[in-house]
């Protein structure tokens, strides 16, 4: 089977591992910078190209798209399944989880628990909006954000203001949500393959910060989730149509709140934190679904 990863870096821990994974099972790999992908929209004969040339026929497309690229990354997604291309994660899925305030929506809707959020247009109401999350502190996120990038703790309702309305000046959408202190700088991700948790780690925030991501200096180790938590990221994925998903969560005093569900979870920490081959599982997965007509269709309908 030819699988193409859809990566901008073959260098990143995650890209190397899905390579690796896939030729230790007999597969060809190849890697794609779906930035330098560009297409023809010709009727009944879609097409992909790359380096000047078309790219000869794959029987499978693993996006790992970053969110600074998503408009045109899941358009190659796209693109790939009109030509009949299994994909491991739906464009339209990919799509519809990268829209933050989307997403939440969606899970809200669904009954699964988060932090209370608030969104608006406009500051003429911020006094109400912060007592909407339950006052300060709160979290204050920039809808664009990515791996803690746009996330500001205000400790006080007139930091929170400041922040509020300096965002507004820059026309930036932000989300506000309200402080979970019981989670003490932790959180927990639930990797998510095909309907199944195959693996879990606790993330925890370096001393002095409260955003958890490994980027930013957090640990990562082992968990076992609890029954409600395991239900809450299966349900999280499936709410979003998503089949690989990473669902970060926090501990609450009233159970898993749900920060975000992402599409291109990465790998690293993950694998070191449990021992498992996370990388082998995406590929089996593929090998079960690659070339069935109906595994790429999104039926979540939002």
């Amino acid at each position: 089977m030819k699988i193409a990863i859809l990566s901008r870096d073959i260098k990143l821990y995650s890209t190397r591992r899905i390579v690796e994974a896939a030729e230790e099972r007999g597969h060809e790999a190849i890697v794609l910078d779906h930035t330098k992908c560009y297409m023809a929209l010709k009727q009944g004969q879609p097409s992909i190209h790359y380096k000047g040339k078309e790219i000869e026929k794959v029987d499978a497309v693993i996006p790992r798209i970053g969110a600074s690229v998503t408009f045109y990354g899941t358009a190659i997604v796209r693109q790939f399944e009109m030509m009949n291309v299994f994909s491991a994660n739906p464009s339209q899925a990919i799509t519809r989880s990268r829209d933050k305030l989307r997403s939440m929506q969606l899970l809200a809707k669904a009954g699964l628990g988060m932090p209370i959020t608030g969104f608006a247009n406009h500051i003429n109401d911020v006094d109400d909006l912060i007592n909407m999350v339950g006052g300060a502190p709160l979290v204050i996120k920039l809808l664009e954000g990515t791996q803690g990038i746009g996330v500001v703790l205000a400790e006080t309702t007139k930091a929170a203001q400041s922040v509020i309305e300096a965002f507004h000046g820059l026309d930036a959408d932000i989300l506000i949500q309200e402080f979970i202190k019981e989670a003490k700088g932790a959180d927990i991700r639930a990797f998510v393959v095909n309907g199944r948790i195959v693996g879990a780690m606790k993330r925890q925030a370096k001393e002095g910060e409260f955003r958890s991501n490994l980027h930013r200096g957090g640990t990562s180790s082992l968990i076992n989730l609890t029954m409600k938590e395991r239900y809450t990221a299966l349900k999280a994925a499936k709410v979003l149509g998503l089949s690989i998903a990473g669902v970060d969560m926090l501990q609450s005093s009233r159970g898993p709140l749900i920060m975000e569900v992402n599409s291109s979870p990465g790998l690293e920490g993950i694998e070191r934190a449990t021992g498992e081959d996370i990388a082998g599982k995406i590929i089996e997965f593929v090998e079960q679904n690659a070339g069935k007509k109906k595994g790429n269709k999104d039926k979540i309908g939002a």
